[in-house]
């Protein structure tokens, strides 16, 4: 199964957020924890991570970028039961148990927007509050490829 995974590409995310993922932590979406937010709420950094960031599972910090990448059956749990566990400590979910289909359904969406791609993709996520709630757009971030580019010079060795 295929799933996000948090990469840092520069020093940027540990300056414009609050709390920065660390690199190759499982990844969700993480809307949710903007859920009981509005328009005047986000602002500064926690402005930047509703804009344009993913949430990793093993710190709750942000991501600019994630990285598809292969995930076994036991991570996949480990970070369901994971984020069932942040419902309850955070968001005040009556118990693990309870949280667990929301968390479930966190997880399922996050592998459903990786398996569209191929490992090491890279992923980015732009977020808008709208009258109806938050709209989300994900978008793949495609390499060049070297046809992509034109030939501008070329090496000559010197003649000695």
């Amino acid at each position: 199964m295929l799933f996000p995974r948090t990469i840092r590409l520069d020093a940027t995310d540990a300056q414009v957020f609050e709390q920065a993922a660390e690199p190759g932590e499982w990844a969700v979406s993480g809307s949710f924890a903007f859920a009981d937010s509005g328009p005047g709420d986000l602002v500064g950094k926690r402005r930047v991570a509703f804009r344009s960031a993913f949430l990793g599972t093993g710190s709750f910090g942000w991501s600019t970028f994630v990285s598809v990448s292969d995930i076994d059956a036991a991570s996949y749990e480990a970070v369901v039961q994971r984020l069932a566990e942040h419902f309850v400590a955070r968001y005040g979910a009556p118990s693990v148990e309870a949280a667990l289909p929301v968390a479930r359904a966190e997880a399922e969406f996050a592998a459903g927007l990786a398996a569209e791609h191929r490992v090491n993709m890279l992923l980015a996520v732009e977020r808008e509050m709208e009258e109806n709630g938050v709209r989300e757009r994900f978008r793949a971030l495609q390499p060049p490829r070297p046809a992509d580019h034109a030939t501008i010079w070329s090496l000559i060795p010197d003649d000695e």
